[in-house]
């Protein structure tokens, strides 16, 4: 149990809410052509960032607790960084130092997978997402694992690669196919059999998350432990006969294929095998992790459930213990602002839809499933669609909204987080219209937001976990220049922005209790000392800065 946290005798705050509103994937764009953001007509946004106190957060690179200030923020990290009000190093920091130190290799998982495959002349699988997108993986660390398993004398490896082109470029598969198969043919010339055995596209198979759509994960089921699926004698040829198939489509999008040699498949997944699920972020990881492991299973027929030594890059669920077994410690995150303010009796409410319904609550509280207290908290999940979200790219945000809107009125809550999913959601199909609209949609409900707010006497924060929309064509690193396809249209960037995002707070009964305008440079971590400052408590002294300075 953690103290409440001590009020401010010179400030008690506002008689209405604190509302915490993250605009996912909504930042500053550092070139117009392709900024969504400032394309959309958003009268809303625009008129709070112009008459309140706004200024600008860092929400990528080490501000978030990942290696270097080249890696993009993502919505766990985000939330995590929100949520705690500090700094941790993040998984593919951890990873890569334990990889560095050794400690991943010295540890009693990876003996176990190693000596598992060894004793019953089983083969080591690895699935996970293959891309450098610094996201849920790094095709280096899986570099890493299998360099190691030949070490140790692992005769067979299996690769199933889950395709990006969301992350990364979105037709960029091939370049890390063609040099994998290359690094692979160096061992194998050393008398290992080391293959790539199936994959798919990341939004295609496998990588569902929040349970919205099961059948994913059957798909990627089906694909690596049965070997269904139209099969191909390599993923070069795979990946270049969907494209022939469908010029455009983004590698997050391909179908699933099996690789194939003699008419059988090469890699299934059988009793006697060793599984590594390499991804180390866990919202895209448990339902897989659930097939492999759970005895109750009901989400979809496995047919069958091969008895295999399973592990995860990390720990996924650090409440319900999943995976079993995992080879790199996470971050322990402790006295997230969500346990502080449910220790000083604060009545708050989280909610987003099924798409981000994880990150304001389970990513928000540190990684930590379920509440600090049944008692002071609710948390709301409006179902997302089952569609292409370019194809309703305003998602779920009205109905939020209007779920917000009952929540500020009747007076129950003291503090309310939200997501709107949009400019993340969209911003990752590429699709720059859709992006557009998912902006302008997004306006209106920040509109809606206002006037509540302002009827209730509270405040309104408006920020994002990272950007995204604000960068959605491919640039030249060295002239700015939109990079173009062959018939001359740009070329859509479907991954994360390095760019900051906003912090902007509508507090319209403001009286000069603090300085009107917000201190720069800051991460998005010092979001919760201010969130606290602005209930009327004293931020905890370890706490980044609160962007507020109050008299």
């Amino acid at each position: 149990m953690i103290e409440s946290l001590s009020k401010n005798p010179t400030w008690k705050g506002r008689r209405g809410p604190v509302v915490l509103v993250i605009m996912d994937g909504v930042g500053y764009g550092a070139y117009k052509e392709g900024d969504a953001v400032t394309a959309a007509l958003m009268p809303h946004f625009r008129s709070l960032e112009s008459s309140c106190p706004a200024t600008r957060m860092k929400a990528h690179g080490k501000a978030v607790g990942l290696p270097s200030d080249d890696d993009m923020g993502n919505s766990e990290v985000g939330h995590n960084a929100i949520g705690c009000g500090r700094v941790y190093a993040q998984g593919a920091k951890l990873v890569s130092g334990s990889i560095a130190s050794g400690a991943i290799f010295r540890g009693e998982t990876w003996k176990k997978l190693v000596a598992n495959v060894k004793a019953k002349s089983g083969k080591l699988h690895f699935i996970g997402l293959f891309s450098d997108g610094n996201v849920h993986s790094h095709v280096d660390h899986l570099k890493a694992m299998i360099s190691r398993a030949a070490e140790e004398g692992v005769t067979k490896v299996r690769v199933h690669v889950l395709l990006d082109g969301r992350d990364v470029g979105e037709q960029s598969a091939l370049e890390y196919v063609d040099p994998f198969e290359a690094f692979l043919a160096g061992i194998n010339a050393k008398g290992f059999d080391y293959r790539i055995a199936s994959g798919g596209g990341r939004m295609y198979i496998t990588m569902d998350r929040y349970g919205a759509d099961w059948g994913m994960v059957k798909r990627g089921w089906d694909c690596h432990i049965m070997g269904k699926g139209a099969r191909f004698p390599s993923a070069r040829s795979a990946i270049e006969a969907y494209r022939k198939e469908k010029p455009n489509v983004i590698d997050q999008d391909l179908h699933e294929f099996v690789i194939e040699e003699g008419g059988t498949p090469v890699g299934t997944i059988d009793d006697g095998d060793s599984v590594v699920y390499f991804n180390f972020r866990g919202d895209r990881a448990l339902e897989i992790t659930a097939a492999f492991e759970r005895d109750d299973f009901d989400k979809f027929d496995r047919e069958r459930r091969p008895k295999v030594e399973y592990a995860g890059m990390m720990e996924y669920d650090g409440d319900m213990h999943v995976p079993a077994a995992y080879l790199v410690e996470p971050p322990s995150i402790e006295r997230t602002m969500g346990e502080y303010l449910a220790a000083s009796g604060v009545r708050m409410l989280a909610i987003s839809e099924t798409q981000k319904y994880g990150h304001v609550t389970y990513f928000f509280n540190g990684n930590r499933t379920g509440k600090f207290d049944e008692k002071l908290e609710d948390y709301v999940e409006v179902p997302s669609d089952r569609v292409p979200f370019e194809e309703r790219p305003w998602m779920q945000c009205a109905v939020i909204t209007d779920r917000l809107l009952e929540a500020i009125r009747n007076g129950k809550y003291s503090f309310i987080r939200t997501n709107f999913p949009n400019g993340d959601m969209v911003g990752h199909t590429g699709v720059y219209a859709a992006v557009v609209c998912s902006m302008e949609g997004l306006d209106l409900q920040i509109g809606r937001l206002a006037t509540a707010v302002k009827d209730s006497g509270g405040v309104m924060i408006l920020t994002a976990d990272h950007g995204n929309s604000d960068d959605m064509y491919e640039h030249d690193k060295k002239t700015g220049a939109v990079s173009l396809k062959p018939d001359g249209t740009p070329r859509a960037k479907t991954s994360h922005s390095l760019n900051p995002v906003p912090c902007v707070i509508y507090d319209p009964e403001y009286g000069r209790e603090y300085e009107a305008t917000l201190v720069g440079g800051l991460g998005i971590s010092s979001l919760a000392a201010t969130c606290m400052q602005l209930l009327g408590y004293i931020p905890p002294a370890d706490y980044d800065a609160s962007a507020l300075r109050m008299k």
